[in-house]
């Protein structure tokens, strides 16, 4: 296969204003890491997509945000009986000719078959057909061309010690796949990244990959010394940013946002922060709307990227914040 044109971010989506990342695509109005919500996610503006990526029993790489199908789509009826001991249905567990049978639908709520957004797109109606990684960056690929924008990807390794415990060596099939789509520079428009710490710096030192890496943190007491300023300073060896729960970067004081020391010591490190999920269901105490939660981040807190359900929402806030500051007087502060 030939390697595609992989595009260059322009330097204002790196140091001029924050990215806007369509988080699994335009998942606010149709079901999330579908190829129609990825179309709908660039034609709403987004500066990257975002890619969940897991592996399928054959070795193939599909878009699948959880390591289970049971979710967000019809296997259990398709496939009944396959199921492990706890009951779900891994996509590893299936050849991705199978996999082709079922049916995508909104996200569900683990367990009870109702949808766990009940005001996005109804839960009952199936859309779309699981896609793989291949798929997905042909899109991109393809839209970059036909509209001359260079969008980007944000690809996640999904779980990598898990799926070496079933015999995938997943981090090598994901870099494998972005360097046949001409992935591989830090110029190039696409990030890595993973929630696994141990993974990254292999990604980095053993295998080599030049692509700016993102590490991923929870709110779990196991990213507690990952998030000192030791444990970041070796995050900052071999990351480009940070991917934090955006409740990391601004908590709520009695229903007021404070910028917390993780923000701090993070940019006094160089890393970039780009924070999840902004979505319109899940607000902080400090603010009524996802615009003004946006605000607190892109206008205050002048994070370097956003990962948003409603990618629009997001472009049309931090454009209009960059449009303001650039009326400021001289010498003003400036979107970062």
């Amino acid at each position: 296969m030939k390697t595609r044109n992989a595009g260059t971010p322009s330097n204002s989506s790196l140091t001029e204003r924050a990215i806007v990342i369509a988080h699994r695509g335009a998942s606010g109005y149709l079901p999330e890491h579908t190829l129609v919500g990825k179309a709908l996610a660039y034609g709403l503006g987004a500066d990257y997509l975002e890619q969940d990526v897991v592996a399928t029993r054959d070795a193939e790489l599909i878009v699948l945000h959880d390591l289970h199908l049971d979710d967000v789509s019809d296997v259990a009826q398709r496939f009944s009986g396959r199921h492990r001991s706890d009951g779900l249905h891994y996509a590893i567990d299936f050849d991705l000719a199978e996999l082709r049978q079922l049916t995508l639908f909104e996200r569900r709520t683990p367990g009870a078959g109702t949808a766990k957004y009940p005001r996005r797109f109804p839960a009952g109606i199936g859309v779309a057909r699981i896609a793989t990684l291949d798929e997905e960056l042909r899109l991109i690929q393809g839209l970059n061309q036909s509209t001359g924008r260079a969008v980007g990807i944000y690809s996640e390794i999904k779980d990598p010690r898990w799926h070496r415990e079933q015999g995938v060596d997943l981090t090598r099939l994901v870099l494998a796949k972005l360097r046949v789509f001409g992935y591989t520079r830090p110029e190039h428009a696409a990030f890595v990244q993973c929630f696994d710490a141990n993974e990254l710096l292999r990604v980095h030192d053993e295998l080599g990959c030049e692509l700016r890496l993102i590490q991923l943190v929870g709110t779990e007491p196991a990213y507690a010394e990952l998030l000192t300023p030791a444990g970041l300073t070796r995050v900052a060896r071999y990351a480009f940013g940070l991917g934090p729960s955006h409740r990391q970067l601004v908590a709520d004081n009695d229903g007021r946002p404070g910028i917390t020391m993780l923000t701090t010591h993070a940019r006094e490190l160089g890393l970039r922060l780009h924070p999840y999920t902004f979505r319109r269901e899940d607000l902080p105490r400090y603010v009524t709307t996802l615009e003004q939660l946006l605000e607190v981040f892109l206008g205050q807190a002048r994070v370097d990227g956003v990962f948003c359900d409603f990618p629009d929402v997001a472009v049309r806030v931090r454009d209009s914040l960059r449009g303001l500051m650039n009326l400021a007087p001289s010498g003003g502060n400036k979107a970062q």
